[in-house]
């Protein structure tokens, strides 16, 4: 056998140092090792992704399945509403959508624990189930759990009916804009101030600043502006069922039970027991956005190629 040491020669003949010979041959392995680990990963990855498009495909024919199977549809409203949160319009609007347009579901019911959020999310959601009733002719009904307040109310109210349990916290209509100012540190400490701005108003509200009256009129003008669009949002929802008392719109919050009192809320009770009683659909089928296994791997790792396919998977139908 011969000795790869000794045959190993330059162009000219001359026999390369055995200890360069033994680098260059392990660089050599080192390359192909790399260059095999490669292989299996993008192996790996592409049966990962195959994985998820079944997966993804076989979700879409199941939910396709239940079309002719009379149900009630479930939509989850949890946590605050945002932009940036679960509990977002485009989210919700497009779950709504899939559960009206699906032949098989009896009724609508959003099941509501927030405490709230923001106004123009809360106010497109209230306009897309109100187009929705009118477009299918479903009921919707709104389950109110823990608490059902502020923004998560302002999109209950587009229910036909709202269920609550004895002990939720439901109300709180009203608006509000927090902050903080600092003035008063910043002399203590003898911090400067040094703000500029092109644009009289520009610095508005500005927590370091001193608040001047003007703007504190026009911040509070701009609430109280919101404030009306959602007094007159619940009263078109509620009806001649509001009995309205000085309290009604001052931002104060009551229990389930009041709430039915008050005209708030319809009656107490559970999603099962409108699912049996009301809908008399005992069968109950989630479209609320759920994250899906793409997603969870693209925010993991991170990597541009799970974002693509996330993109690509999001065609399911309790993705909006």
């Amino acid at each position: 056998m011969t000795d790869p040491v000794a045959s190993a020669t330059s162009s000219g003949g001359t026999v390369l140092p055995p200890g360069l010979l033994s680098e260059v041959l392990q660089t050599y392995l080192d390359d192909r090792r790399r260059e095999r680990r490669r292989r299996l990963l993008w192996r790996v990855l592409w049966t990962v992704l195959l994985v998820m498009v079944a997966a993804g495909l076989y979700r879409e024919w199941d939910s396709q399945a239940a079309v002719s199977t009379p149900h009630t549809a479930l939509i989850e409203v949890r946590g605050a509403i945002a932009e940036d949160e679960p509990a977002n319009a485009d989210a919700l609007m497009g779950a709504l959508r899939d559960a009206f347009e699906d032949e098989g579901s009896r009724a609508v019911v959003l099941r509501i624990s927030s405490p709230g959020g923001s106004p123009v999310q809360a106010g497109l959601v209230n306009a897309e189930i109100r187009r929705l009733k009118a477009l299918h002719k479903k009921p919707v009904y709104a389950v109110c759990e823990e608490m059902c307040a502020s923004a998560a109310y302002y999109i209950a109210v587009g229910a036909d009916q709202i269920f609550v349990d004895k002990a939720s916290i439901v109300g709180s209509i009203g608006v509000l804009m927090d902050g903080f100012g600092f003035t008063g540190a910043m002399d203590k400490l003898g911090v400067e101030r040094r703000l500029l701005t092109a644009g009289r108003n520009k610095g508005l509200l500005d927590p370091f600043s001193p608040m001047q009256d003007q703007h504190r009129a026009y911040a509070q003008a701009l609430l109280d502006q919101i404030h009306q669009q959602f007094i007159t949002v619940v009263r078109e929802g509620r009806g001649s069922r509001l009995k309205e008392t000085p309290d009604t719109f001052s931002g104060l919050f009551w229990s389930g039970q009041q709430a039915v009192s008050n005209g708030l809320a319809d009656h107490l009770g559970s999603l099962d027991q409108v699912a049996r009683e009301v809908v008399k659909a005992e069968d109950i089928i989630d479209y609320t956005p759920k994250e899906n296994v793409a997603e969870r791997l693209a925010k993991r790792f991170g990597a541009a190629m799970g974002a693509g396919a996330v993109q690509a998977l999001r065609q399911a139908p309790a993705i909006r």
